[in-house]
């Protein structure tokens, strides 16, 4: 996984935390259920990510 890439994963996924809990804190359930969908996308990106990786380090 390229830098940019876990950069751009660990925004969104930061991104989500902070809308959940605003949401929760604004007591506002589309809010939080949206930052649980960033958080739920990025740990989808991340695990896609990791596994190209493994593929290309076992292909060498």
């Amino acid at each position: 996984m390229g830098f940019d890439d876990k950069l751009k994963n660990a925004a969104q996924e930061a991104k989500g935390k902070l809308k959940e809990g605003w949401g929760k804190v604004t007591d506002d359930p589309a809010l939080q259920a949206e930052g649980r969908a960033e958080q739920a996308a990025a740990d989808v990106k991340q695990a896609a990510e990791r596994l190209k990786d493994d593929i290309s380090d076992e292909l060498k």
